[in-house]
């Protein structure tokens, strides 16, 4: 499989250059049909229009080409992180505070291993989220947290509505 860290080297200077900011790189799919996934988007909209995309594709499949740094065949898609986008970043639970949200968690936690609830922002390291049944707030470390996404609610689509609703947000092409 591929080293997702030297490919976040390759993609990153990319992104940056054209003022995106990299939510995620990724593979998935195994052997049978893999693919590349790069989410990023603008800082001041957190938002992504097919032009950025197509650019960002074609940036990327030159050095890709070039490297050549995945083995065997795969798929390279190019999307804005969407509306439930991933939170991977530290900063992410600051930036989404006040939303709900899913955490999958890389080791039991109170007894969890998944916790639903709002996010509370970070106090520290630490990722604060309340439940929504016992209204606990629990102290999630993040290093804790093996994946975390934004829940859809009413709220959510509300506060990211698109600046613009013209054009598709995700590129894809084989490889």
């Amino acid at each position: 499989m591929a080293d997702i860290a030297a490919l976040t080297k390759l993609i990153e200077p990319h992104a940056t250059a054209m003022g995106l900011r990299l939510v995620r790189v990724a593979m998935f799919g195994g052997k049978s049909d893999p693919t590349l996934q790069i989410m990023a988007e603008r800082p001041d909209t957190r938002q992504l229009v097919i032009e950025d995309c197509a650019e960002l594709s074609r940036r990327i499949s030159d050095t890709l080409d070039e490297v050549d740094p995945i083995e065997e065949a795969y798929r390279l898609e190019v999307s804005s992180p969407g509306i439930d986008r991933p939170l991977t970043r530290i900063s992410d639970y600051d930036d989404w505070a006040g939303f709900d949200a899913r955490l999958r968690l890389s080791e039991t936690i109170e007894g969890r291993k998944q916790v639903d609830g709002r996010i509370g922002g970070l106090d520290g390291d630490t990722v604060l989220i309340t439940t929504p049944k016992t209204r606990e707030t629990l102290r999630i470390p993040f290093t804790s947290i093996a994946s975390g996404k934004l829940l859809l609610t009413d709220a959510l689509i509300k506060a990211t509505a698109p600046l613009s609703t013209e054009g598709v947000d995700t590129i894809s092409q084989e490889r």
